[in-house]
């Protein structure tokens, strides 16, 4: 199993210390660096950097939001990231949540799967410079109605320099998950729980056989939040003010994405009563209601001890690539990660 990790956003670390940690996994040999994407900082902006400040690691746009941009210029973006970076690039997109789609790119949040269906076209057919002549429920292009009537099919000048950048989809419902082992190269969950693995990875597992393709076409890739820590009650409240955060803040008290996984793992009491004093204002109380059981199920708090057990049980979930958001003390952490990395991962 590889390993990759995921930047926090600020507040959470600034930008000095996101550059610091994703050279520190460059020089460690982890597999990938890990940007996110939200209504703050910008994905392509700080891939860039990263492809200036590192060397050898993958830089992944985890995730490039579809509201955002067009699927055009999600391909330029692409092209001109993986020029800079020698060919590193991996590209996760997702639509984000009718919170976000909708408060902040004013853009429905209708329509999940044939969006993301028609934008990858659109992006795979961008990248590989051919000329874009495409029409589609959501997306047209050239512009048949509404401008001058002047528009013509186009192509991509600058190539990427892969000749195929991997695509990964960032999402968690029944649906979504199983179009993306129908069209993605991977597939990016978060509050992933190894011991639920073969109920959330079977959608998954149906779109690729429906494709017609093996298993080995798709990377599973989850997002996990993680704290290492010589006492396992200290690096559990390291992780769980981050996991409130999902439960409780993103998305409404009537469409929660995580609180509804919470209630598919049977811990549905403790996630609505996070969710509840996370809307009204108590994020220390909301941080309180994850109880153990839970947050073990969707972090990876550890001790050095316990850390290979629990990296081993992703693996025998049927994990490819573990991609870890480090909390706490990030040094050790990706210390500690890069001797349990696979031979291809693992530190000289």
């Amino acid at each position: 199993m590889e390993i990759g990790v995921s930047l926090l956003y600020p507040p959470w670390l600034e930008l000095p210390e996101q550059l610091a940690i994703a050279r520190r996994a460059d020089e460690l040999g982890l597999d990938s660096v890990w940007v996110p994407e939200g209504y703050g900082q910008e994905a392509v902006a700080l891939l860039g950097a990263l492809a200036a400040t590192t060397r050898q690691v993958g830089l992944g746009a985890g995730i490039m939001q579809i509201p955002a941009r067009q699927p055009t210029a999600a391909a330029m973006a692409a092209a001109t990231l993986d020029r800079l970076s020698g060919g590193r690039l991996r590209l996760g997109f997702g639509l984000s949540g009718p919170q976000v789609s909708e408060g902040w790119f004013g853009v429905p949040f209708t329509s999940a799967l044939g969006r993301t269906r028609e934008y990858l076209e659109i992006v795979r057919q961008a990248l590989d410079c051919k000329p874009i002549d495409y029409e589609g429920r959501h997306w047209t292009l050239p512009l048949r109605e509404g401008g001058l009537g002047q528009g013509k099919p186009i192509k991509l000048l600058t190539p990427p320099v892969q000749e195929r950048i991997p695509i990964f989809l960032g999402v968690g419902g029944e649906q979504t998950t199983r179009q993306a082992g129908q069209i993605a190269d991977g597939w990016t969950p978060f509050l992933f729980s190894p011991e639920h693995a073969e109920t959330l990875t079977a959608p998954l597992l149906e779109g690729i056989e429906k494709a017609g393709r093996d298993r080995s076409d798709v990377v599973v890739a989850p997002l996990v939040v993680a704290a290492l820590d010589d006492d396992l009650d200290c690096a559990r409240d390291v992780v769980r003010p981050l996991v409130a955060l999902y439960l409780g803040g993103m998305g409404s008290k009537e469409k929660n994405f995580y609180v509804d996984l919470a209630v598919r793992y049977g811990h549905g009491p403790a996630a609505r009563l996070c969710q509840g004093r996370f809307l009204a204002g108590d994020r220390a109380g909301a941080a309180a209601a994850i109880d153990d059981e839970l947050l073990d199920l969707v972090a990876l708090a550890a001790t050095p001890e316990t850390l290979g057990d629990r990296l081993r049980a992703y693996e025998r979930a049927g994990v490819d690539l573990l991609i870890v958001t480090p909390l706490g003390d990030s040094e050790r952490l990706l210390s500690a990660l890069a001797t349990h990395a696979s031979p291809a991962g693992a530190a000289a």
